[in-house]
């Protein structure tokens, strides 16, 4: 056979990344293949959109399946290269003058069949050093593997954070200047109350923002870790058979080490502090009416919205819709233009919910969706994901750092001043406050649940 084949032959299983050996092969949309470690940090290196290394051809998939032909064809050459190195006289036994084809994995050493029966290693447990370098390759595959997406879990654990770090002071005092302004409307609540409610929000705030530093401090650390456990995983792929066999398991122990406490980020929320007097002061304005007009949709756009903004990019396989959810939409049946109007809406039954007032351009009954494309809705929402919910609000739409209701969320229209205010009923507790004359009238109360 010409000399020129078997090495043209390796060349094609070759990564054009790394230059070693393809290991856990993927083939992309050009045809060229690549170690799927190898691709990956490529493309996080690039930051630009997802294109081949060779001929820089866009790649629309980004995620791929092991090339098991491409595998299978690596192993028999690695074995043959591998067996070729054994015959050489330089690595036969200088005792017994064999080749040493047997691996000791309690001394990591390759013995000949003589020496594997001796006193000195008769005891221990052998196995063939090409399947046993085979197994090698193959740990060291999956740990690269395994360890890259602790990798990525650390970077989105990162951005979790940062999004819950950057703004929570804010949030902390935006809350505290509502809690003053709803104080200053309401008769029966007492300056002193006001200054030590406020005080002890702020106190509560730092002390959490705190926290979240910390905790991003930790993931950071995190990263950096596994990010130089990944470089030393690479550096192993361009080892000879007989290093990989004796340095890998020291290697993986770390890494699976390393990989056992990866901290998560902090979800970050104020405790519910109930106001005196606040529930009582309210029932002054209470109305009744009666909910109409309802329509229901799997896919309606308000949850998936909010669901979008809350964990894009946090995983590739998120679900970003209700899923089997079936949502209800109802708005009552009157509307308000001046006064002062109090109700409460039954929230705790609910995966996801929304309550508040909406216009009636808001609403498009023809084919049940919620145009969310305007800022005439007043509302507070709650998504579930997982098994973490998140409120937000709309115009504009913006997260709340607080606990999430269970019961009823009471609604306060001031038609006065062009306010709307949100309650925690069972603990009698603020839980936004939208600006005076953000609200234009007239509008209608509005509310939409999903379930399961």
């Amino acid at each position: 056979m010409d000399s020129e084949i078997p090495e043209a032959f390796q060349k094609e299983l070759t990564c054009l990344v790394c230059l070693n050996f393809l290991l856990d092969p993927v083939t992309i949309g050009c045809g060229h293949s690549f170690c799927r470690s190898c691709l990956c940090l490529f493309w996080e290196q690039a930051k630009v959109p997802a294109s081949c290394p060779v001929c820089r051809q866009r790649s629309e998939q980004t995620s791929f399946k092991t090339s098991f032909l491409l595998k299978n064809l690596v192993s028999t050459v690695r074995k043959a290269s591998f067996r070729q190195f054994l015959k050489c006289e330089e690595h036969l036994c200088a005792t017994h003058k064999q080749k040493k084809t047997i691996f000791c994995e309690a001394n990591k050493s390759l013995l000949c069949l003589v020496c594997s029966q001796g006193q000195e290693h008769k005891t221990h447990r052998h196995c063939l050093a090409e399947e046993a370098a085979e197994e090698s390759w193959e740990k060291l595959a999956k740990q690269m593997t395994s360890l890259w997406e602790k990798i990525q879990e650390t970077e989105r654990n990162l951005k979790k954070s940062s999004r819950g770090t950057d703004p929570w002071m804010f949030y902390v005092y935006r809350h505290g200047d509502m809690i003053r302004r709803t104080y200053q409307m309401a008769p029966p609540f007492l300056p002193e109350e006001e200054d030590y409610y406020v005080e002890s929000i702020v106190k509560e705030g730092q002390n959490i923002y705190n926290q979240l530093r910390r905790r991003q401090e930790e993931i950071i650390r995190k990263k950096r870790e596994l990010r130089e456990i990944h470089k030393e995983l690479i550096q192993m792929c361009s080892k000879p058979d007989v290093e990989l066999l004796q340095e890998l398991e020291d290697k993986l122990k770390w890494s699976e080490s390393a990989q056992l406490h990866v901290p998560q980020p902090l979800l970050p929320e104020l405790p519910a502090r109930p106001m005196s007097g606040l529930m009582d002061w309210l029932n002054h304005f209470r109305v009744n009416f009666s909910l109409s007009n309802e329509v229901s949709s799997q896919h309606i756009r308000l949850f998936d919205d909010a669901r979008r903004l809350t964990y894009e990019h946090d995983s590739l396989h998120a679900s970003l819709d209700g899923g089997t959810l079936k949502y209800f939409a109802s708005w009552g049946d009157q509307s308000f233009t001046s006064g002062k109007q109090y109700w409460e809406m039954l929230v705790d039954r609910s995966w996801d919910w929304a309550v508040g007032v909406c216009k009636d351009s808001w609403i498009r009954k023809d084919d049940g969706i919620l145009d969310t494309s305007n800022n005439d809705n007043f509302l507070l929402v709650c998504v579930k994901q997982d098994d973490h919910y998140q409120l937000w609000t709309t115009a504009p739409t913006t997260p709340l750092y607080i606990e999430r209701p269970l019961g009823r969320v009471g609604v306060f229209l001031d038609c006065d001043s062009g306010s709307i205010s949100f309650v925690d009923v069972a603990k009698r507790t603020l839980l936004w406050r939208y600006d005076d004359g953000v609200c234009t009238f007239p509008v209608r109360p509005f509310f939409c649940t999903g379930h399961r």
